[in-house]
């Protein structure tokens, strides 16, 4: 089989098994197409069908193979954090800046802060602190895995629920995209790579004119244009971002949430979305989990996959919560957003292979928290879906609904 035929084949069993699986078992109540297309990705990748079928595995998942999906993947994501960027009213993120701030705060330290605990109860038994890392480490990295949000699957979900572009989907997307930006900076500082922050302080820096450079230029060209140059420009603020040690996805986002959205035709960003969706998506939710391999060490990884469950969804429920009490939300709606935050899978598991990489967790660590991770994720759409519903059904009955998050009900 030669690498066109290899690549090809991948490609076939990328689009079609999830698609299978989700379309004739119905999961798209608890488990979306995304859902199904990051745990097939694990099960198809060397830790299971690696394991359990090798020949399958090397025959289909070729190295060839995989470099092309992961550039495939990369770039992928990135056009679609891209387009989400671009929808975020930067304006509006601006005027809001200390509800932002206060809320993305806690909406990220509560659940650290759990996560930390959980960390702390489990290094009282061995096993889940690797051979390079120190216990504080550990305990770090583990409560940001819990605290973090995958701006990917948020987009993707708030999209599927139709408040994207809704006051209280902007307010979400808010609150995301700055503690991704955090988690990035953690990871610096668990890995003390003190040149990585160096270079993250210069990435911010030097992003701003720059940003500010490209806002002015694109004012001034045609529509057709304005395509080509934000390409350009997604492109190299993913590479500075990259370099930075912010990770691509977070300069990918920062490049189009600078762009000025009335710039470009909705319809056509619209069907921009929809095809990066259909058609090159899919390949970044299965590579995710084709990188992923993990080592199952009984019930106890179970155990400990359940206790970081709880301190993650409980904490982030927690925090948001105590910021609703703060900013003077309605009642059930810090719930609301709490739940929304939830989405994990893919940025925590490319945070906790690093981790893994770097010898600073065990291969049971990486495990439990890749569990966590999907329940927490699959648990985000039901949990969301009756309590839209609600709002939307109470919206409508209402005269007046105030558009901000300090202490006003949120139109969705």
């Amino acid at each position: 089989m030669n690498a066109a035929e290899a690549f090809l084949l991948a490609m076939l069993v990328i689009y079609a098994l999830p698609w299978l699986v989700w379309r004739l078992g119905r999961t798209d109540g608890w488990a979306p197409l995304v859902v199904v297309q990051i745990v097939g990705g694990i099960l198809l990748g060397p830790g299971v069908l690696g394991v359990a079928w090798p020949a399958a595995y090397a025959t289909i998942f070729t190295p060839a193979t995989i470099t092309s999906l992961n550039g495939v993947a990369m770039w992928a994501v990135m056009m679609f954090v891209w387009v989400a960027g671009i929808e975020l009213d930067i304006v509006e993120a601006w005027r809001r800046r200390t509800e932002t701030g206060v809320t993305a705060g806690l909406a990220l330290a509560v659940p650290l802060l759990a996560g930390s605990g959980a960390a702390l109860l489990l290094l009282q038994a061995p096993g889940w602190r690797g051979p390079a890392g120190a216990d504080w480490q550990v305990v770090l990295g583990i409560g940001m895995a819990c605290a973090v949000t995958a701006l990917p699957i948020l987009v993707l979900f708030l999209e599927r629920l139709d408040i994207l572009r809704a006051p209280l989907g902007q307010r979400v997307l808010r609150y995301a995209s700055l503690d991704d930006v955090a988690i990035w900076g953690v990871l610096a500082l668990i890995l003390l790579d003190w040149e990585r922050v160096g270079r993250q302080g210069a990435f911010l820096i030097g992003f701003v004119p720059a940003a500010l450079a490209v806002r002015w230029l694109m004012a001034r060209v045609s529509a057709a244009d304005r395509w080509a140059l934000s390409l350009i420009w997604l492109a190299a603020c993913g590479f500075a971002g990259d370099w930075a040690g912010l990770h691509f996805m977070v300069g990918a986002f920062l490049s189009g949430m600078v762009l000025d959205a009335r710039l470009f035709d909705q319809a056509a960003m619209d069907r921009f979305r929809g095809f990066v969706l259909l058609a090159l998506m899919p390949v970044f939710f299965l590579s995710t989990g084709l990188r992923t391999e993990w080592g199952m060490g009984g019930w106890t990884v179970f155990a400990a996959a359940g206790l970081l469950l709880v301190a993650s969804v409980g904490g982030k429920l927690a925090g948001v919560g105590l910021a609703g009490r703060l900013l003077g939300w309605p009642k059930g709606e810090g719930l609301t957003i709490g739940w929304l935050l939830q989405t994990k899978a893919l940025i925590m598991i490319i945070f906790a292979n690093i981790l893994l990489d770097r010898q600073i967790i065990t291969a049971d660590t990486f495990t439990a928290l890749l569990l966590m991770a999907l329940g927490s994720t699959m648990l985000t759409m039901p949990m969301v879906r009756s309590r839209i519903a609600e709002m939307r059904s109470h919206a409508k009955t209402s005269p007046a609904l105030p558009e901000d998050g300090t202490g006003s009900r949120d139109p969705v």
